[in-house]
């Protein structure tokens, strides 16, 4: 390992990091958390068991890795509780849980923001998972939020007080339900209580395991395509869950990433609006959802399935600098009879491989698809690249060709277990 490895997602989110991150987090002294709040969701499966964490770094099941909450974590402190207690009822003890000062607190007021906006786009809704993420980081950046540091300060209830005021003055203008101040801050000043031991100085800590010659790994939420800057915007999340973010989230610097790994799965999934030249709305796009139990760990909500773009994922590897990618589900698709793989776009008449986030463009480019063999079988008694299928082979080899990037994770199934560690 480098002095710090980082797991960013290369589509729309729900690729599976939380399988590459668990792994990479056995042989760390720690795994970071950098950006996004509980808008997002990694599974892991271990011994038969499911854990979804929206908060929570995935290297917590690892008893000697520190998982930290990083600063550009925006945190809803009743859904962390409640992720520490679930944890708790199945002996994890979450003493190896540390939470940034520096990371911004999600208020009510943030989450009923977040609904009323929605509401108010009419016919141009984003798709917002109504938690309150966005506000949150506007709040962050108009300097008016509330940090870990201020949750657990004698003076949490003066600037709670100040901005659930501020808010209820916006929600009475539109006829919502106000907040009640007083049992608002009660609330949080219980939640503060509990939390209040876990909260440390994060950069310090980071920058003391670098100079021990430690171990990192990062953990992206979300991925490229949802990035605010490099995403389908408006159809993005709030903040940089691209290579940038790792930096700003953490107090890392750059010299100190070494390997980028970008995942993916072996077809594409979307939730929520905007463009999505691969979906398959149709009998191919049903089957795959299905084979792939394709519904957000957080929302529950279905998910828009389609084939593998090779355009897109092209881009998120340079804005990235990906070294190396995992590429999941590789049986999931492999259980179709034929494949697709997009190689490239048609755009007025020509073959490009250019991406770009422009809703315009993207609605004139054609995908260009080459078919591939499926069938591959089973599995899961696959240890190595080589153990795979010829089929399944030439499906991988073709996607470095054109990526450029090679393949060092290939994940054969939904258990901890399941994957092909490329040496």
């Amino acid at each position: 390992m480098s002095k710090v490895n980082v797991v960013l997602g290369t589509f729309y989110g729900d690729e599976g990091k939380g399988k590459i991150i668990d792994y990479l987090s056995e042989n760390a002294d720690a795994s970071i958390r950098c950006t996004g709040g509980n808008n997002a969701g990694h599974t892991i499966n271990v011994n038969g068991k499911k854990y979804a964490f929206h908060l929570i770094p995935s290297g917590i099941l690892n008893a000697g890795t520190k998982a930290i909450i990083g600063n550009g974590v925006v945190i809803d402190p009743r859904v962390l509780l409640e992720e520490i207690d679930a944890l708790k009822a199945d002996n994890y003890p979450v003493d190896n849980l540390y939470i940034s000062d520096k990371a911004h607190v999600i208020m009510p007021y943030h989450i009923m923001m977040d609904k009323l906006q929605e509401e108010l786009r009419e016919g141009d809704k984003i798709g917002t998972t109504a938690r309150g993420i966005g506000p949150a980081y506007t709040d962050k950046f108009e300097r008016s939020g509330i940090r870990m540091e201020d949750l657990i300060s004698p003076n949490f209830s003066k600037i709670a007080r100040r901005n659930i005021t501020k808010y209820n003055k916006i929600f009475a203008m539109y006829g919502k339900e106000e907040l009640d101040v007083e049992s608002t801050i009660k609330d949080y000043e219980s939640y503060a209580a509990r939390l209040k031991d876990y909260v440390v100085d994060s950069v310090d800590m980071i920058h003391d395991i670098l100079d021990e010659d430690g171990k990192i790994v990062c953990e992206g939420a979300q991925a490229a395509l949802l990035d605010i800057d490099f995403g389908n915007y408006p159809y993005v999340t709030s903040s940089n869950p691209s290579i940038g973010g790792i930096c700003t989230g953490t107090g890392i610097g750059a010299k100190d990433i070494g390997e980028v790994y970008g995942v993916l799965k072996a077809y594409s999934s979307k939730v929520g609006e905007g463009m999505f030249p691969t979906e398959q709305n149709n009998e191919i796009g049903d089957t795959i959802r299905e084979l792939g139990h394709e519904y957000g760990t957080t929302t529950k909500r279905p998910r828009r399935c389609g084939w593998l773009d090779l355009v897109a994922l092209k881009y998120a590897a340079r804005i990235d600098g990906l070294t190396g990618l995992a590429i999941n589900h590789v049986d999931t698709i492999g259980k179709l009879d034929k494949i697709k793989l997009c190689v490239g776009y048609e755009y007025e008449g020509q073959k490009t491989m250019r991406f770009s986030t422009n809703s315009e463009y993207l609605s004139k480019c054609k995908p260009i698809y080459e078919e591939f063999e499926g069938n591959f079988g089973d599995l899961s008694q696959c240890k190595s690249r080589q153990d795979l299928p010829e089929k399944a082979q030439v499906y991988l080899n073709r996607i470095e060709e054109i990526v450029k990037v090679p393949i060092k994770f290939i994940g054969t199934g939904a258990s901890r277990e399941d994957m092909i560690v490329v040496k």
